[in-house]
Formats: C-alpha cells, structure tokens, sequence
C-alpha cells in the first residue's frame, strides 16, 4: 500500500526558507510523476512543482526560481526546498504521486485529480 508522508513545516518570516519532505512508503514504481500542491483557506489547490521519474520538473510560475523540487530515488523521498517565501506562500502542502502520467508539465496541472497524496503539512509566512 502506498503512503505519502510530509514533513519540514513551520512558520517562517518573509524571506526565510524551508524544506519540505515526502516519504513514500510502498513505493515501487519505475514511470512516475511526483510532485507538491498547496491550497490555502478558501482558495483553490495550485500545483507548486513536479518532477518525473527522469528528472524532468515543471514550476508554477508563483514559485519558480524560488522554490526547487528534487528527489532521492534510493530513500524514495521526495523534496521541496523553498527560498524567498513571501506571505503568499502561507497554505497547507501537499505531496502528490502518480504511475506513469502525462509530460510533467502537464502533471503539474493535473495532480490534485488523481493518484496518491499525503495528509499534507503547514506552511506559514509571516510579514
């Protein structure tokens, strides 16, 4: 069975960083997209980044340059190191896995709509 679990969440003030991780337990596929959404109250979820299992990424345009999405095949972790995080950024993250999918790019819009997720954690950017 298939389990996603974030950690690395926190307060921070406007112009920190944090990284956040994904653990995926169950995880044996070869042909994967794996990425980070965030949804903050009363707005709707955003893919933030992805990354397939070739190493492609794709980046919203909200984060890139500010935030990185990599993964660790071997630990089956994936993670997102986040630099400059503005207020904006403030929302509940989620990780998100898929077998096989479309081009990441492609991905990055459509990972909130199927495949597997985590219970999320929390990220708050003060001014």
């Amino acid at each position: 069975q298939v389990q996603l679990v974030e950690s690395g969440g926190g307060s921070v003030q406007a112009g920190g960083s944090l990284t956040l991780s994904c653990a995926a337990s169950g995880w044996t596929y070869s042909n994967y997209r794996m990425g980070w959404f965030r949804q903050a109250p009363g707005k709707e979820r955003e893919g933030v980044a992805a990354i397939d299992s070739d190493g492609n990424t794709a980046y919203a345009d909200s984060v890139r340059g500010r935030f990185t999405i990599s993964q660790d095949s071997a630990k089956k972790t994936l993670y997102l190191i986040m630099n400059s995080l503005k207020p904006e950024d403030t929302a509940m993250y989620y990780c998100a896995a898929a077998v096989g999918g479309p081009p990441v790019a492609v991905y990055l819009s459509q990972m909130t709509a199927y495949g597997y997720r985590g219970q999320g954690t929390q990220v708050t950017v003060s001014s």
